[in-house]
Parts: structure tokens; sequence; C-alpha cells
């Protein structure tokens, strides 16, 4: 029942719903391709008209294309018909594409163009070109600057650039592709067989003229760029020679066609039809058309073709480039495509360098460091772009390879020092060692003594070693002076206290007289006749105590046991042998006795009569 009551709102919620969602979709969706019918902006001018940025709409327009971009642009003066020109191009009217203006201020402010590309067929390949219009150079309230920066763009991003000059071409003309020049002469020699930045444009000298006095276009293009005499050493003359000698050398990349007027009445253009216009006129726009089209090839980043995507893309780093610097430079343009190959060459470097286990000698660091260097530049050398320019792009590759280079050293140094102290440190604690052994023993301090300074030269490396030798020298000399003096006042000492033990054994133990006067006379002698006859100093250089120390070192001193480790063990085991043997094994073969008897005859086995 409640059911039945609450469908029909039920119902009406969901169609809401679904309008909704279709409204929501035809929103989010592509956008109708009619909206795509006019020009929009991509690049414009700041407030202060000096640099450019980008504009979004004209950016949204240009990511949907998927298939592979080629430009077609036009630059030239200000109200030199650059916009009409596009419009004939694309078959469009003035009130359908690009604006036609005929004040004197330009019409077109910064970079525009045409929303929908026009499919052409390629070497096989479908391509979207694109048009695209330019500001003006000349026009008034501008700097010269502002007017080079839309110049190198447009000849960053084209495939075709059209230069649109009015009547002829003057000296103005030829100096405004000083920046076309250095690009090609920057990028066109790696065009062959290597990934490359980009292809420079075809260059399209368009000479809108109608008498050419009896000269093709392309006559009167190539008698523009002979050398001009400068006999007077004119510094701006020598420039734009060298941009015509350029300009020659580029013959093959750019080509000359001339398009007389369309009618005399220029400012009611946009309201004639064909018919209206000039009949030679429409003729050779037709030829341009054919071959604008035959020129066209898509554009070519680093070895690939463009998207919507990747030109929106590019295009973001190229202005970035151009605004970098206070004017546009050849310069910023190389050193943003050759970045990915100094990051590539720096890579390489550090694996290099990474393959070393430091501390290593400072010789093999510099050995290593050259090799990588040389493999970085090798790298650098088949892969970076640019021809004359490159070398500020060689300067930054040296500067970062020094920067990883004086890493390395601080890192060797820090890891050396780590490392000497290290071994330093244990030789120390060893000499120390040696200097308080129990049983001082002058062949195995010197055996210590040699294997330490062998494994502190073994295995202490880098840039520190040399200073760790001087501090290892000086300790271990120091050591071996200090335990000499040590040993020889340790060793009489030694040999005092070992008489007086072997008096006692012999007179109380063993019961072996010739023992015990042979270890009188020892220590009568060490106590007595050294301290008369010789001196402290004399007595450590005698023949005699020679004799004595080889015979002490033969006792104590073995590779396989370490004496001064098991002395004490070993006299307490031989002291409870003796023991042992002294109140057992003699009460066995005697019976009762006395403990300790002082000499083996008794008095009831004595022959002597009794006195009483």
């Amino acid at each position: 029942m409640m059911r039945g009551r609450w469908a029909p709102g039920i119902r009406a919620v969901a169609l809401v719903l679904l309008v909704v969602a279709a409204a929501a979709g035809v929103v989010a969706g592509d956008p109708d391709p009619d909206e795509l019918e006019r020009a929009f902006p991509i690049v414009e001018p700041d407030y202060g008209h000096t640099k450019l940025r980008l504009s979004e709409q004209g950016l949204e327009a240009i990511r949907r294309i998927e298939n592979p971009i080629a430009v077609v642009g036009v630059i030239g003066p200000y109200r030199s018909g650059k916009s009409f020109l596009l419009n004939q191009l694309l078959s469009l009217s003035c009130d359908k594409g690009f604006g036609v203006g005929h004040m004197r201020d330009t019409k077109t402010k910064g970079i525009w163009i045409w929303g929908t590309p026009v499919e052409m067929d390629v070497d096989g390949s479908k391509v979207s070109v694109l048009y695209l219009d330019t500001e003006g150079f000349e026009s008034v309230g501008k700097s010269n600057v502002y007017d080079d920066r839309i110049f190198a763009l447009a000849t960053v991003l084209s495939s075709v650039l059209i230069y649109n000059l009015p009547e002829t071409v003057r000296e103005a003309d030829i100096s405004r592709l000083s920046f076309a020049v250095e690009i090609a002469e920057e990028f066109y020699g790696r065009v062959k067989g290597q990934d490359v930045a980009f292809e420079p444009a075809k260059l399209l000298w368009l000479i809108q003229r109608d008498f050419l006095q009896g000269k093709s276009v392309q006559q009167m293009v190539n008698e523009a760029l002979q050398r001009v005499p400068n006999d007077n050493g004119d510094k701006y003359i020598d420039e734009v020679n060298q941009i015509r000698d350029s300009l020659a050398i580029m013959g093959d990349n750019s080509t000359a066609f001339s398009l007389p007027q369309p009618h005399l009445q220029r400012t009611k253009l946009c309201e004639m039809e064909d018919k209206e216009l000039e009949p030679l006129y429409v003729k050779r726009r037709e030829e341009l058309k054919q071959l604008v089209t035959s020129i066209i090839k898509p554009k070519i980043v680093q070895g690939k073709t463009l998207s919507g995507k990747d030109f929106v893309s590019f295009l973001q780093q190229i202005l970035e480039a151009l605004n970098k610097g206070e004017i546009p430079s050849t310069g910023s343009l190389v050193e943003i495509f050759n970045k990915a190959i100094l990051d590539r060459c720096l890579k390489a470097y550090r694996e290099k360098m990474d393959g070393l286990g430091l501390p290593v000698p400072v010789d093999k660091l510099q050995q290593v460091h050259e090799m990588a260097n040389a493999e970085a530049r090798l790298i650098f050398d088949k892969q970076h772009f640019g021809k004359h320019h490159a070398a500020q792009s060689v300067l930054k590759l040296e500067d970062e390879i020094k920067k990883v280079y004086r890493n390395f050293l601080l890192a060797n140094e820090y890891q050396s020092s780590k490392l000497c102290e290290a071994r330093f440190s244990e030789c120390e604690d060893k000499m120390d060692h040696l200097q308080v052994l129990k049983l001082p023993s002058m062949a195995k301090f010197n055996a210590g003594f040699t294997h330490c300074n062998q494994s502190f030269i073994r295995e202490c490396v880098g840039p520190a070693k040399e200073s760790y030798e001087r501090r290892m020298s000086k300790m271990l000399v120091k050591s071996r002076a200090l335990f000499i003096k040590e040993y020889n006042n340790k060793l009489f000492n030694w040999l005092v206290t070992f008489s007086l033990v072997m008096v006692v054994i012999g007179r109380f133990v063993i019961k072996f007289f010739l023992l015990e006067i042979v270890a009188w006379v020892m220590f009568i002698f060490l106590e007595t006749y050294t301290r008369m006859f010789w001196s402290a100093e004399s007595l450590y250089y005698n023949p005699a105590w020679h004799i004595i120390v080889s015979s002490w070192e033969t006792i104590v001193y073995s590779p396989i046991l370490d004496l001064d480790r098991w002395a004490i063990p070993i006299v307490i085991m031989l002291a409870f042998g003796i023991l042992y043997w002294r109140c057992f094994g003699g009460r066995r073969k005697r019976g009762r006795g006395s403990l300790l008897p002082l000499y083996k005859s008794s008095y009831k086995n004595s022959s002597r009569p009794r006195s009483d």
C-alpha cells in the first residue's frame, strides 16, 4: 500500500537525476565541434607588453588532438595582411575566421590558432595541421624585445613559416631572421641519423607585389640576400651580412613565392567573393595552397612527432626559455633541449664513480674521474643539441661534474680518515698491550710491531694515509724505545726473582744442593757485581746480557703458545704437581714422614754412635 503511494514520487526523482546526469555528461564530455570553429589565443602579452604568457582556452583546443601535429605559421609586419592570408588558406570568410583589422593598431595580440585543425595525409600518415597567426611587428606601443619573442616562438613552433612581406625585402626584414638563422645553425646539422631537438621550419618568402620588373621573386630574394659592401666597417651591416651568409647556406630549407594584390580596395577585401577578386590573385592563391600542402611535415621534437598534449608541453618549455632572459636567445633554447642529455651524462658519471669502494688512493680516484668524465663527454658529444651555443651546455656539464667530483673527494677524504684512524687506534692499543706483558718478550714485541705496521700500510688507503703514516711512525718509534727500556728493567727484575725462587726450590722443594748454589751465585752476581762494575746502561750492551736475553726469548716466546697468557696457569699446575709428588709420591716410598723434610737422611738411619 505504502509502496504504491510512493512509486510516482520515486519515478519523478529518478527522472530528474537522469536529466542532471545527462547534462553533466555533456558538460564534461568533448566540446561541441561548432564551438571550435573559431580562433583561440594560445600566447598573450603580459601587462608590460614585453614578455609572453600562455592562454588556457587555446591550449585546451590543442590538447584534444591525438594525431601528429604540423603547424603553418605566418609572420610579418603589422597591417601586412597576415590574418587575411590565413583566412584565404583556410577558405574562411573574415567574419568566421581570424580577425582582420584595418586600423593603425594591430588586431592580433600575441599568437592565435584556428581551433579546428585541417586533417591531411602526409607520407601515408594522418596529420592535423594547425594554422597560426602572430602579432605583427613594428606596431606602436611595443618594444623590439617583445617582437623578437613573438618571432622566435613562431620560428620554433612552425613546420612551415610564411614570411609575409609587402612589396619587397628590406634590410630590417633580413635582420629579423637572425633568430631563425641561429635556430637552423644550432639544430639543422643534427637531423640525419640522430634524434633532433626540432627540425627548423621551412621558410617561405611570400612577397605580395604586382610587378617584379622582369625578375622572379626567387631572384629578388637571392639579390636581397647577397652581401652588401661595407667599406666603412658599419657594425650593423656586418651583422646583416652574417645573416645573409647563413641564409644562403639554408637555401635548401627556404623558398620564395609571389602573390599579387587581391584588389585595389584593401579595406573591403572581407566583403568580396572570389569572383570579385583579381583572377591572377585567385590563381596564385590556389598555387600557394598547393605549395604549402606539399612542404608540410609533422613537427618533430627529439625524434618524435607531437600529439596535442605533447605540443602544449613543448610550447611551455619554449616559452619558459624565451622569457628567461632580458632578450630571447638561442642559447636558452639549447639549454632546454640539452638539459635531459646533461642529466644522462651526469648519471653515467655518477654510476662510474659509485663503482669505487671508498676510500681509494687519490691517484686512482683521479684516474677513474678522468675516465668517467671522458665517457660523459662522449655521450654529450654524440647526443647534444646546438652547434655554437652548445659550448654553454659543455661548461655547465663541466661545472656539474666538478661539483660531483668535489663531493667524491670530500667523501674519500672522510672515509680515508675514518679507516686510517681505526687502524691507527688498533695499532696503538696493540702497542699498549705489548708494553704490559707479564713475561716481556722482544721477539713478541717485534712480531706485533711488524704485523701492526704491515696491516696499517695495507689497509689504510686514501688521502689521509700520508699524515697517518707520520703519526704511525712516531708512535711506533716511541713505543719501541719505551718497550726496550722497560724490557731490560723487567727482565733484570725477573732474573733476580727467578734466582730467589730457584734458591727456595733447590733447598726446600727438591733439595738439590747444586741448584741452590747456582741460584745463589746468580742472585749475588745480579745484585752486587753488576752494580759494582757495570753501569745500568752498559749491562744491556754486554755480550753476556745478550746471551741471557737470547736464552730468555727462547724460553718465553713461541709463535704457537702464548706463554704470557698461559704462564700463570702453567706455573700453578707445576706447583700442584710438585706438591702432589712431594706429599703423596714420597710417602709411599718412605712411609710416614714429615711433609717437607730438610734432608733426605734421617737420624734414625744415621750410623754415627750416640754420645750418651
